[in-house]
């Protein structure tokens, strides 16, 4: 077999293991979908495999593409990771840095934080992705993910860089006309708006009292996967919401939105999730340690 992969190709490679198309990989990258293809085809041709499946739609790795994909991405980092270590003397971190997040934290609290690290470290080629859906940073191929709530993976570290709780609100004029509810038994028969997020099981909500946790089943005639149409909901009157005081906060000060049932919130801080073996990064280090301050100076510590 002859192995012998530039690294270049074993980027291209996972690039279209992400995008699976030839096509989407090409306009990323700013070549042409000839060249995707002739480098992939040296690439099988040096492991002798085949490593994706090839549809009119799509592609998808192969066993062996499995298995390359595992490698090309350990490789990659640990060159990356060399780069940064000879050039630790640096003040100023540089390179690619893959971010992730929510929709809603992303473009209102994310975005502006980003904009001035850039500033800051103009060095540093940052690309951001925005989803609400679970997301797998390494088969994904992200270096970041700044994210709201539970972190469940055992195979990355977390740090948390703001404190922050979801409140349960309604609009003066919801209240008006269904009345607020006075204890979380009543919450079952108002009308909520459910919102599928990244870590929340749709239409449960788990929170925090005054005797512990508690979990309930709420439902409603309306529902959505985006924070922000389910906001507007909730001050167009529809229903009871569930958001976290970063996004519902000036709301609240104006007047279109009322706490319910004020003595019950959720925790969902925001923590820094990064895969272990980025431990080391300088970007990743100086990313998180940038937001941390940044979010301390905005005042997100959950009690906004």
């Amino acid at each position: 077999m002859n192995i012998k992969p530039q690294l270049e190709d074993l980027r291209l490679f996972c690039v279209v293991a992400r995008n699976r198309s030839f096509a989407e990989t090409a306009r990323e990258l700013g070549v042409s979908k000839a060249l995707v293809s002739k480098r992939i085809a040296l690439l099988e041709s040096g492991v002798q495999e085949r490593l994706f499946h090839r549809t009119t739609r799509n592609v998808q790795m192969t066993a062996q593409g499995e298995i390359v994909h595992q490698w090309a991405q350990r490789i990659l980092e640990d060159v990356d990771l060399m780069g940064e270590a000879i050039s630790r003397e640096r003040a100023a971190p540089s390179g690619v840095l893959r971010i992730c997040s929510s929709t809603g934290f992303g473009r209102s609290r994310l975005a502006p934080a980003l904009s001035e690290m850039a500033r800051q470290f103009p060095q540093l080629e940052i690309q951001v992705e925005l989803f609400d859906r679970p997301v797998d940073l390494v088969d994904e191929g992200f270096q970041l993910d700044i994210r709201i709530g539970q972190v469940h993976e055992g195979n990355v570290i977390k740090r948390r860089i703001a404190r922050n709780r979801r409140v349960l609100c309604a609009s003066p004029a919801y209240i008006e006309r269904y009345g607020a509810p006075q204890s979380l038994d009543e919450l079952k028969i108002h009308r909520c708006i459910p919102i599928r997020e990244r870590d929340q099981d749709f239409g449960r909500w788990e929170l925090d009292g005054p005797a512990g946790p508690v979990t309930i089943k709420v439902s409603g005639p309306l529902s959505a996967n985006n924070g922000e149409i389910v906001r507007q909901w909730a001050i167009d009157g529809h229903g009871i919401i569930l958001r976290s005081t970063w996004d519902v906060s000036r709301e609240i000060e104006a007047g279109e939105l009322v706490p319910v049932l004020p003595t019950y919130f959720q925790q969902a801080d925001v923590w820094a999730v990064y895969p272990s073996r980025l431990s080391v990064s300088a970007k990743v280090k100086v990313c998180v340690e940038f937001l941390e301050t940044w979010f301390e100076q905005a005042g997100m510590n959950g009690d906004l």
